[in-house]
């Protein structure tokens, strides 16, 4: 093996300058998704029961959930926790103030 004598050279590297059509490109691609559905779920509680008792469940059963009276409720958007809040009844109809909304970041911590 023969011994090369190498040196090192700097190299001038080109400036590099922001693309100013990078922020169009993102908000492109965001309006690309703005339409897709998405299932969003309240979750009042939750139980585990054994399948012998769920076969024994008739009209009128009673489950106990986990969640106590007054709690928040978990509010889901496939299936991921985004938000908590509280039920509320609007024309007649169910509907969900939040009280309290995930990050974005606590939810990308979540989903590891």
């Amino acid at each position: 093996m023969s011994e090369d004598s190498t040196e090192a050279q700097s190299v001038e590297a080109p400036e590099v300058q922001a693309d100013q059509t990078a922020g169009g490109l993102r908000e492109a691609n965001l309006d690309a998704i703005l339409d897709v559905p998405v299932t969003l779920t309240l979750e009042i509680g939750a139980t585990k029961l054994p399948i012998k008792d769920l076969l024994s469940l008739g009209q009128g059963s009673v489950i106990e959930l986990e969640r106590m009276v007054g709690e928040p409720h978990d509010v889901l958007v496939n299936g991921t926790l985004i938000a908590q809040g509280e039920v509320v009844v609007v024309n007649d109809q169910f509907g969900i103030r939040f009280t309290d909304i995930v990050s974005p970041a606590e939810r990308v911590q979540r989903l590891k």
